[in-house]
């Protein structure tokens, strides 16, 4: 069996050294093999309904848009190249939605979230490094340090402060976050368990791993056994980096580890969770999916690094599922 992480595998090649030649990137905006990424909002274009079977994103010519209807050039990012096509994402967000998609000419404007697990993985890849990118150009309209306007550079891969006394150069942020599958083991025999726990926002029987964002002056490896011991009271040793995933939900990077428990006694601080359980792999095999209102237990939803953690613990304690 398989695994992949969603949003992550990208086929593009990003081609970093052309993002400083603004004739360059100028020119590829004109060329009518050029391919565009729309989002509106945060949300992507799909030529179907969400209802009505597995969506498509809708990739534009670059000729596709009206006179009527043209971005502007700070509204472009250059995401790479797909063969020797030029990749943008165009940010719609100005606009409102009938106008923005008007301006496409057709498809509707969906959370990638709610159809991430059904796309092709370059699709999803490709959705999220536009979704991730543009959400960091509309949150950074303005310097940090002098208030002053900034602008977009470099194929929209940094943003320049205006002010001349400042010119301060800002890079798109991610911010680290660590997550991680707590197991325990007791050597006599006994089952596997591996500790879920539930976040009181969530509907009840949702459980997933634990996680939390790293703090300045951490290692991941320090952030892993500091969140498990805020959240649930455990000591946690052999902290095992695993795997990442981008999350541009808004703007995190998902960083897997796996760590062993020296005891089973759990211990919630009632704010990040007000639940946590040890399970067997026999209890995760008979859970249901996140959106299965029924089941009593339901796993994390199935694009998460949270559910490839999961899984990836059940292939090796009990290889017969």
């Amino acid at each position: 069996m398989g695994l992949s992480i969603r949003y992550a595998g990208g086929h593009l090649d990003r081609a970093s050294l052309w993002r400083h030649d603004a004739p360059w990137i100028a020119e590829r905006l004109t060329e009518s093999t050029t391919i565009l990424v729309p989002v509106w909002r945060d949300r992507s274009l799909f030529d179907r309904p969400v209802t009505g079977g597995s969506p498509l994103p809708v990739l534009l010519p670059r000729a596709a848009f009206r006179s009527a209807h043209q971005p502007q050039p700070e509204d472009f990012v250059f995401l790479g190249l797909d063969g020797t096509s030029a990749v943008f994402a165009v940010d719609l967000s100005a606009r409102e939605e009938a106008d923005a998609q008007a301006a496409c000419g057709r498809g509707e404007f969906t959370d990638l979230r709610v159809v991430g697990p059904s796309l092709e993985p370059r699709h999803a890849a490709l959705l999220a490094y536009a979704r991730g990118i543009l959400h960091w150009h509309r949150t950074h309209r303005h310097c940090g340090r002098c208030g002053s306007r900034t602008t977009s550079a470099q194929g929209g891969h940094i943003r320049r402060c205006s002010s001349a006394e400042c010119a301060r150069e800002l890079f798109p942020r991610t911010d680290p976050a660590i997550i991680v599958l707590v197991e325990h083991d007791a050597g006599d025999g006994s089952s596997p368990r591996c500790l879920l726990g539930h976040h009181g926002s969530l509907p009840t029987g949702s459980f997933s791993t634990l996680a939390g964002f790293v703090e300045p002056g951490e290692s991941l490896e320090e952030a892993v056994v500091r969140e498990v011991r805020e959240e649930v009271g455990l000591t946690v040793r052999n902290v095992r980096y695993l795997a990442s995933q981008p999350w541009p939900f808004p703007a995190s990077l998902m960083v897997g580890f796996r760590a062993r428990a020296e005891s089973l006694t759990v211990t919630v601080d009632g704010k990040e969770l007000v639940d946590a359980r040890w399970f067997t792999p026999a209890e995760l095999r008979r859970a249901g999916e996140w959106g299965d209102a029924e089941a009593v237990l339901r796993l994390p939803r199935r694009d998460s690094i949270a559910r490839f953690l999961i899984e990836t613990w059940l292939m090796r304690v009990d290889p017969t599922i």
